[in-house]
């Protein structure tokens, strides 16, 4: 062999080995190479965004992956196929047959730096930019190298359709936007599956530049990009020439994303449980949730809780919250926890609907109807409205005062209801027990009073607790549905991670937790224009265009504004306040909250169409007539009587009224008239009773009451023989009776002392412990107190009656 030919053979071998060993070196790098855990987790280990969409499938908001991207794993068999063939046109064209490097590619990229003295193309293969993705390096030539090894390290473990999978879900499509299908929901507004052609072309691109290629910053380099992909496709077989050239022609038509994106309280909510507890948190299971919003109600709620702060800035108003529900469902149909979720500096970031907040006079209707159900009130039943005190179990005492400031006498549950007076709340409350009120109040859904009854006592008719507006909103649309509990959902699906439907739990069945009747009575109440004039006067903001029961409440210190409304379809409360629980500036529940309330619910109306509440049922209610005054069956001498619906079952038991009589009366004198009186010195006069707990309330306010003494002038009968023995008989209370004081009513109790009056007796009266008690008519009340009590009735010309000894504990 020559020399020359030696020289060759060894330059041979020498370039052999050059050529071989770097790649000998690189192998024996990627065997020892560890493969990321990530890219053998799939879906399961891939830190997603959230999707939330309104009922109708319309986006409302994406919540970014832990690394502030928008991201979505979706498996390569639901990405459809023209973006898997665009994208390797784009970026490996001989992905199916490397190794995970390319040597061609890598001699074609010198060549050209070679000869252009430029880069002119990449030699990176789709598995390098992987490798690249998953684990970044320096750009180095050892991070180069590394990144060589982790390539073929993939293509070892990885098959090239699982090596795809990977890329198009993990590598960047553009600035905070992880993986082909949340480029293109981004981008496009719909899912891989969905592009067409010329839209797959284009997302194909931004791989190579993401920012530079951002089609949000102008189309034109795009366009360019695109048409060269489209291009190599045709050249390499991956699209028909027709199919390019309808691609070419087709204009990038980018998604537009402008406006609130909705609903960013409910969405937090959401995923932490406290908006749909049936569903549970959401947080780490789902890649897309389907809430059960109406987005153009919610964002008319939106610009409106804005525009009624605005309007009440004036009056230290700086939040509202707003929430309704389809009664039929429970669904939540709007939520605004506060008009402006960006707006730091009012603290928007807090949630109103989910606050902690104090209800005022909005829990009335649940006490009321419970006292229908426990202690046989009804619409009509009358209630008193004066000066109360009641012992508190701490010491001291609580008066209850109205908003207005004055007491109003005898109300019939429905004023008192409807004029949400507070005394006669107390009082009912009283009657009830804390114990029996705070049961009924979480049986509708009020979980957060978990304080002992001892904490509210009877303040809690007044809203002397706390309570989230959203279970608030529950419990009245309990009230719309006739008393059937239903809890709250926001959820109407969801999918995990891999795009599979999440399984979620049925929604509970109902649970009767009101009586239908009576809350159907107090749905009338609510929704009777008429009866809430006295406080609100006509034509105010509760009165709405169509047929709606509302209801107001105001905190204590005017911290908390509340207005609750309803009809047969909706339920909306609102809020009205400061984020800081500083007080406003004298706004009630009808000034605050209820202007709010009005407006929300003619948007809902547009939404949810407002019917006629249905008239009650017949079988189960009877409409009677009764007396305005006492609300009892009317006797012929009641001057004032209305209709009233009670439950069928009431109506035998109805007394006659009690407050109204005729009693004669001595012109002259204007004293009750002896049986000497004759002619035209006497004149009937239909007069007014009242009870102890009213008695100092009608005098003072010049009720038309019975004379409290016999007029001496035209004389009397003379005593019978015999008349003075018989005397007078005391006929309550019975001698050795005993009375127990209700330590929640016991300064407002009383017992009717009752005598039977023998003709020709005059000035009867009773004397108990030394005082005595005027009784013209053979009654008189008495206000118990602790201890033995001994009494007698007395009159002039007859015996006294015996005494009769009773005690009170």
């Amino acid at each position: 062999m020559s020399v020359v030919a030696r020289r060759g053979r060894r330059a041979l071998k020498v370039a052999v080995v050059l050529l071989v060993a770097p790649w000998l070196v690189l192998a024996l790098w990627a065997v020892v190479t560890p493969l990321p855990s990530e890219l053998t987790e799939g879906a399961e280990g891939y830190d997603v965004s959230v999707v939330f969409r309104d009922r109708h499938g319309v986006m409302l908001r994406e919540l970014r992956a832990g690394d502030g991207a928008r991201a979505r794993w979706v498996p390569l068999s639901a990405m459809g196929e023209r973006i898997q063939r665009a994208l390797l046109a784009a970026e490996d064209r001989r992905f199916a047959v490397h190794p995970g490097v390319d040597p061609l590619a890598m001699a074609r990229a010198l060549g050209q730096l070679c000869v252009e003295g430029r880069v002119v193309s990449g030699a990176s293969t789709l598995t390098q930019q992987l490798a690249r993705t998953v684990r970044p390096r320096p750009r180095t030539v050892r991070g180069k190298l590394s990144e060589m090894a982790l390539a073929l390290r993939i293509e070892a473990s990885l098959s090239k359709r699982e090596i795809l999978e990977q890329y198009l879900n993990r590598v960047m499509f553009g600035p905070g936007v992880r993986g082909v299908e949340a480029a293109s929901r981004f981008y496009f507004d719909k899912g891989t599956a969905e592009l067409s052609l010329a839209e797959a072309a284009a997302l194909s691109a931004l791989p190579r530049g993401p920012a530079l290629y951002d089609p949000r910053r102008g189309t034109e380099r795009l366009l360019r990009r695109r048409d060269r992909i489209l291009e190599r496709m045709e050249a390499g077989g991956l699209a028909t020439a027709e199919e390019v050239a309808s691609a070419r022609a087709e204009p990038i038509g980018i998604a537009r994303r402008g406006g609130s994106l909705g609903a960013p309280h409910l969405v937090y909510a959401v995923l932490s449980g406290a908006a749909d507890p049936v569903v549970g948190a959401l947080r780490d299971r789902a890649s897309e949730v389907t809430l059960s919003i109406e987005r153009g109600l919610q964002r008319e709620l939106e610009v409106l809780s804005q525009e009624v702060v605005q309007s009440l800035a004036a009056r230290e108003v700086s939040a509202a919250s707003v929430v309704v529900l389809d009664n039929a469902t429970g669904e939540i149909l709007a939520y605004v926890g506060s008009p402006d979720a960006e707006d730091a500096r009012r603290l928007g970031q807090n949630d109103g609907v989910l606050a902690r907040r104090q209800p005022g006079s909005s829990l009335k209707p649940f006490v009321y109807g419970l006292a229908m159900e426990r202690l046989g009130y009804d619409a009509g039943t009358v209630l008193p409205d004066v000066a109360l005190e009641l012992p508190l179990p701490s010491g001291g005492s609580y008066a209850p005062q109205n908003y207005d400031g004055r007491f109003h006498g005898p109300v019939r549950l429905r004023e008192a209801l409807a004029n949400s007076y507070n005394v006669p709340a107390v009082w009912a409350a009283a009657a009830l027990g804390p114990e029996r009120v705070l049961t009924r109040l979480r049986e509708v859904g009020l979980s957060t009073l978990d304080r002992e009854a001892s904490h509210y006592g009877v303040a809690i008719a007044l809203g002397d607790g706390e309570v989230r507006l959203l279970d608030l909103a529950a419990a009245y649309a309990t009230l719309a549905r006739g008393g059937l509990f239903l809890p709250a959902r926001a959820v109407l699906g969801a999918q995990d991670r891999a795009g599979e439907a999440l399984a979620l739990p049925v929604s509970p069945a109902p649970v009767q937790v009101l009586d239908a009747v009576r809350t159907r009575i107090i749905t009338d109440i609510l929704s009777d224009r008429r009866a809430r004039i006295g406080a609100f006067g006509e034509g105010s903001v509760l009165e709405l265009p169509f047929e709606a029961a509302v209801k107001t409440g105001t905190s204590k210190g005017f911290r908390d504004n509340i207005a609750v409304g309803y009809t047969p379809a909706v339920t909306v409360a609102v809020w009205v306040g400061n984020f800081d629980g500083s007080p406003m500036n004298g706004v009630s529940g009808v000034t605050g909250a209820g202007p709010l309330l009005h407006e929300a619910l003619v948007a809902a109306s547009r939404v949810r169409p407002a019917m006629p509440f249905a008239a009650p049922d017949p079988e189960a209610t009877v409409e009677v007539e009764i007396c305005a005054l006492s609300g009892q069956r009317p006797a012929s001498v009641c001057p004032h009587r209305r209709r009233e619906w009670l439950p069928r079952e009431e109506v035998a038991a109805l007394p006659a009224c009690e407050m109204h009589e005729v009693v004669r009366v001595d012109r002259q004198t204007g004293l009750l008239a002896g049986p000497l009186c004759r002619g035209d010195e006497v004149e009937e006069r239909v007069v007014e009773r009242f009870d102890a707990r009213l008695s100092t309330w009608a005098r003072a306010a010049g009720r038309p009451l019975a004379p409290e003494g016999v007029s001496p002038r035209c004389g009397e009968l003379p005593v019978r023989e015999g008349a003075a023995s018989r005397g007078l008989a005391l006929l309550f209370p019975a001698d050795g009776a005993r009375f127990v004081i209700d330590a929640a009513v016991g300064s407002v109790q009383a017992i009717r002392l009752r005598a039977a009056i023998p003709a020709g007796a005059r000035n009867a009266r009773f004397v108990i412990g030394g005082r005595v008690i005027a009784a013209p008519l053979g009654w008189a009340d008495f206000q118990l107190v602790r201890g033995v009590h001994r009494v007698r009735a007395e009159a002039d010309g007859v015996a006294p009656s015996e005494v009769m000894e009773f005690s009170v504990e």
